[in-house]
């Protein structure tokens, strides 16, 4: 089984142990409920300044733990002062050490939109999103079928949230424009081996078509790093680990966005 695989595996298993407690049901009721999802498409439209998500993230597979994060909602916040123009939320909790609590406390803190980034392959997981806050769920092609991404990006869509559907060749990119992905990423890791090709977006850019919000992911660490994928045709980049290691979250967003 791919690193990949694991990931999707032991996020659903941890979904349907939520579902034993909270039925689809209620989930959706919540869902339901929840004010209207920002409107991410508009606030991560391609202008003349490069646009940063910037992340929420205690840890990572390959990185280990990097951050304690005891207030995700006053760091996000620190992130929309700075400049951000989303917010995401690792909320896998195996190698993540996320949570939907985090996804919450965030949500009710900024007033930018927030990204659930978890391994999503079910409906559950999707009105959990939504039911927690989220206006942006991610969704990577790699492990998806055609059909499941495709049914989970409309349920997405119908709930009034955005979807980040993310990729890693040429083939995944058509299949995300191939369900209608307005906001298309390009992960420079692997995901199924870790491993990182940090000019894979530069060489599946002219792919993703205008219209069409470019996003680069993974090995951005200083500022040529955003420079490098804003040259290569990035609209946005996430940023995750250069954020919450380097101490002052505000002066690096304001070094990235000035790329």
């Amino acid at each position: 089984m791919s690193i990949l695989a694991d990931l999707t595996a032991g996020s659903v298993e941890d979904a349907d142990a939520r579902k034993a407690l909270r039925s689809k049901a209620d989930v959706q009721k919540a869902a339901l409920k929840q004010k209207p999802a920002l409107d991410a498409l508009a606030a991560l439209a391609p202008a003349e300044q490069v646009k940063i998500i910037a992340e929420v993230k205690r840890a990572s597979p390959s990185r280990g733990d990097l951050s304690e994060i005891a207030d995700p909602a006053q760091l996000a916040l620190t992130y929309q002062t700075g400049g951000a123009s989303a917010i995401s939320v690792l909320t896998e909790q195996r190698k993540f050490k996320g949570s939907l609590a985090d996804l919450e406390a965030v949500r009710a803190s900024v007033q930018i939109p927030v990204l659930r980034k978890d391994f999503i392959a079910t409906e559950y997981q999707v009105y959990e999103a939504r039911a927690a806050g989220a206006d942006i769920v991610l969704l990577i092609v790699a492990a998806l079928s055609q059909r499941k991404l495709g049914e989970l990006h409309r349920l997405i869509e119908d709930l009034g949230m955005t979807a980040l559907v993310e990729t890693h060749s040429a083939e995944e990119v058509d299949r995300a424009l191939e369900v209608g992905a307005q906001l298309v990423g390009v992960n420079a890791r692997d995901l199924r081996t870790f491993e990182l090709d940090r000019d894979l977006f530069g060489r599946l850019a002219d792919r993703i078509p205008s219209g069409v919000t470019r996003v680069a992911e993974s090995a951005v660490l200083k500022k040529k790093d955003v420079a490098h994928y804003r040259e290569a045709g990035a609209d946005v980049v996430l940023v995750g680990e250069a954020l919450v290691t380097d101490g002052d979250p505000i002066r690096t967003l304001e070094k990235f966005l000035s790329v």
